[in-house]
């Protein structure tokens, strides 16, 4: 026998053989790793066009002005009304700051290019909160950090620069020329933008921010997570555990795999017949895409979930079985239990997908432009990547680092979603 093995092995047909089957799987080796190497350059692309665009928007341009409360301006009565300080005229506050800072700007001109061109608008409701918070400052003087103007901000961040023809570019000479006399006075910085974090969408980059998305994308994904998991959750059960083998429960199967590779957009289109045009449910809100996002997830969940309880092993059956429980019991107090690992896992990943969604948003509504934050399911509210979309269609080039930066806030939090399944995976994972 070992001397047939021998021979078989020397055999120079053998060997011939042998080499082109190492050779072929050599090849299929490298193919792998190439794809590989293909799918972490265009990760690393995606994630240095992102980083390189995005991480301007995590800092604001600031420009530090002394500002005279004068009471004149804010509360000529001297009652501190809350309405009346609300109402006052905040803009003429930091109008007169600037003045103060360029006494040489003389000509009507130059004052209006001075006040339109170097702090933000959304710094009247700055200084107004900050009277609201502390009406004791009326009268007094104190030196603040304001924000600047989108353009300024461009201007500092190399977006365009001065050896630009002054037609081409849109911030004016004379403006450069008062950024540099801000800067060698130390009165204009880069400061984390926290605005960014806490606003609104705004149609001045300068003020928009991701929290009214944020929240639009937690209330959706919530009503997500109540309508499709313990419906999917109910229907995988009864498929894998009680429903009788025949034509009937194997159509339904084809249907819902099918279902899980159909568009986003057709799910869109659901929802509006349904749910807008039928139901008359509010356009714009949280609880129509996330129930739209719920019939998008609900062959995800199945799926995943018909896996998860096939992976427990029927010895356990047998034995719950054999020690008196109804089949009821031994799906509800073992089988279904012991599941459960795959069955979140599943679930997250295909919420983590309906969280990337836009199509089917787009289809109910969810692309207005808000600024308010939504406080319940049924307030108008958009959703991040809708936000995103949004931002990208928007002309003025402060939008494009935002637009990057929200890219970048929504990609983390898809990370975030992704390593949950994964502890919850390696926390509760059994071997068989």
């Amino acid at each position: 026998m070992t001397e047939h093995a021998n021979t078989s092995f020397t055999n120079p047909t053998a060997l011939s053989l042998l080499k082109k089957r190492r050779a072929s799987e050599t090849r299929f080796r490298l193919l792998g790793i190439s794809g590989i190497v293909v799918a972490l350059a265009a990760l690393v692309i995606l994630l240095t066009t992102m980083l390189g665009n995005g991480l301007t928007a995590f800092q604001q341009t600031q420009i530090k002005l002394k500002i005279h409360f004068d009471e004149q301006v804010i509360d000529p009565e001297g009652k501190r009304d809350p309405k009346v300080l609300s109402h006052a005229d905040y803009r003429k506050l930091y109008t007169n700051g600037l003045y103060a800072l360029f006494p040489d700007v003389k000509s009507r001109r130059d004052k209006s290019e001075l006040r339109k061109t170097l702090i933000s608008s959304s710094a009247q409701y700055a200084l107004r909160d900050v009277v609201l918070e502390q009406p004791e400052l009326v009268g007094t003087t104190r030196e603040l950090w304001l924000v600047a103007s989108d353009d300024v901000d461009m201007y500092l961040k190399g977006y365009f620069t001065k050896d630009v023809p002054e037609s081409d570019r849109p911030i004016k000479d004379i403006t450069i020329s008062w950024i540099e006399q801000l800067q060698h006075e130390g009165r204009i910085d880069k400061k984390f933008n926290r605005d960014f974090f806490t606003n609104g969408s705004s149609q001045d980059p300068e003020q928009a921010g991701i929290l009214g998305a944020l929240v639009g994308s937690g209330l959706t994904l919530l009503v997500t997570f109540l309508a499709s998991f313990p419906v999917g959750l109910a229907t995988a059960v009864y498929l894998e555990e009680f429903a009788p083998k025949n034509g009937w429960t194997d159509l339904i199967e084809v249907n819902i795999n099918n279902l899980a590779a159909v568009p986003s957009i057709v799910f869109g289109l659901l929802g509006l017949a349904v749910f807008l045009n039928v139901m008359h449910m509010p356009r714009s809100a949280p609880v129509v895409g996330g129930l739209t996002l719920a019939l998008m997830t609900l062959p995800t969940i199945i799926i995943a979930t018909r896996a998860a309880l096939k992976a427990v092993p029927p010895s356990l059956r047998d034995a719950a079985r054999g020690l008196g429980a109804s089949p009821l019991q031994v799906v509800l107090h073992h089988v279904v239990p012991l599941a459960m690992p795959g069955i979140l896992t599943g679930t997250i990943i295909g919420m983590a997908q309906a969280l990337g969604e836009t199509a089917p948003l787009l289809m109910i509504g969810m692309v207005a432009f808000l600024v308010d934050i939504p406080h319940s399911a049924t307030d108008a509210a958009t959703v991040m990547p809708v936000q995103i979309y949004l931002w990208a269609d928007s002309a003025e080039r402060g939008f494009v680092e935002k637009t990057a930066a929200a890219t970048l806030v929504l990609l983390g939090f898809l990370v975030l979603m992704n390593l949950l399944a994964v502890l919850l995976r390696k926390k509760f994972e059994r071997r068989w």
